[in-house]
């Protein structure tokens, strides 16, 4: 119990202390994690293990328990998130290792809309693994970031696939059909609308609402409660910010996240907006060659096909699928401009392009299908939380 005689002062220093004793321990764990990573070259074993994970946890949360009077949901909330960054950790040094020539202390990314927004937030935290010095290249339209990889101004595009609320963009999906670009990876961004202004103002003042359409698909319960508001699309959130503090008007706002708004010196009105509180958009990362990724990796493949016009066509190929014990995470289908309706699917794969399972799959949906493209095999970076049961 904490001495009622110790000033709140001496109880923030001892905490500042604490916090800088668990950064120099955290530092010190994440150094071992690529000391482990090391070892799994040298023994070819895969990056994660599952039951070396859940026996880890269980020990955790029985020493937590019974030693420090620690909740296990605290705990295991707590591991699971060191876990995810320890696997991180050693898949990029692992990749580093099976991709030499994209070991370059410089990396120009490209991505949609000014600094702050949410594809530029995206953009450093996939890169921020990867030890690089960023050239940051902001880009007007999803098009303009694939040309400009296309063209070699710049080595990589992240682009938005998905979001848990509006689902699939599809302008990116179609984009893909039509490049010579590879995904090479792939992170998923926490989402967290807020509305943002100049000043501290009421809701009901606001007239005028700018922000990327996806927003405004994200957070349409929110605005369908707002009356009279016009609302006012533009290149990105981050636009949408940086028009409302050149308007500097206390009738306008814009949706964004808050942390970018104070870039452009605005103040969160606002928060938790969206249709969904887990509000999640899954990010590609497309560069003009593919990468060779480490066979201990998981790692997803996707595929672009089209199948005959004929009933039970792309069941057909769901079976091969089936067959070959391949878990399929998406499939999205597109109409192929210029051949009404006529489809492009569009299927995300757990499995490595390597893989026999995987090269025997190919080889029968080529035989089946009118086109197969695949768009790339590349690490997945979603890593999903070690299972316990909790009393």
């Amino acid at each position: 119990m904490t001495d009622s005689h110790i000033s709140l002062d001496e109880i923030r220093l001892r905490l500042n202390e604490l916090d800088d004793q668990l950064l120099s321990l955290f530092s010190e764990r994440r150094k071992l994690s690529i000391e482990v990573a090391k070892s799994k070259v040298e023994t070819s074993k895969p990056v994660r293990d599952a039951s070396r994970e859940q026996q880890l946890l269980v020990k955790l949360i029985n020493n937590g328990k019974n030693k420090y009077d620690l909740d296990a949901q605290y705990i295991t909330k707590l591991f699971h998130t060191i876990i995810e960054d320890s696997v991180l950790l050693q898949q990029s040094y692992l990749q580093n290792l099976a991709n030499p020539q994209n070991r370059k202390p410089l990396a120009r990314v490209a991505f949609l809309g000014s600094k702050g927004s949410y594809s530029h937030l995206a953009s450093r935290e996939y890169f921020s693994r990867k030890n690089m010095e960023l050239v940051e290249l902001n880009c007007d339209h999803f098009k303009d970031v694939a040309n400009t990889v296309e063209s070699g101004h710049a080595d990589y595009g992240v682009l938005p696939i998905e979001n848990t609320s509006s689902g699939s963009i599809n302008e990116v999906y179609d984009l893909l059909q039509h490049t010579t670009l590879y995904i090479v990876g792939e992170l998923t961004q926490p989402i967290e609308h807020c509305l943002v202004a100049t000043e501290e103002i009421r809701i009901e003042q606001i007239k005028i609402l700018y922000s990327h359409p996806q927003p405004h698909q994200q957070c349409s319960e929110f605005l369908s409660r707002m009356k009279g508001v016009k609302l006012e699309s533009c290149v990105s959130t981050a636009d949408a910010m940086q028009k409302v503090k050149e308007l500097n008007r206390t009738d306008v706002a814009a949706i964004g996240n808050s942390s970018s708004g104070k870039l452009y010196g605005l103040q969160s009105i606002q928060g938790n907006i969206a249709n969904q509180t887990e509000n999640h958009t899954r990010f590609i990362v497309v560069a003009r060659k593919p990468v060779e990724v480490s066979p201990q990796i998981p790692a997803k493949t996707t595929l672009i096909m089209s199948t005959s016009q004929q009933a039970g066509s792309l069941v057909e190929t769901l079976l091969v699928l089936q067959r070959y014990g391949i878990n399929m995470n998406k499939l999205e289908s597109r109409p192929i401009m210029g051949n009404p309706w006529e489809e492009m699917f569009y299927v995300d794969l757990e499995s490595h392009l390597d893989s026999i399972e995987m090269q025997q799959a190919i080889v029968e949906l080529t035989k089946i299908t009118r086109h197969l493209k695949v768009l790339g095999c590349y690490p997945s970076e979603n890593v999903k939380p070690t299972q316990v049961k909790l009393a």
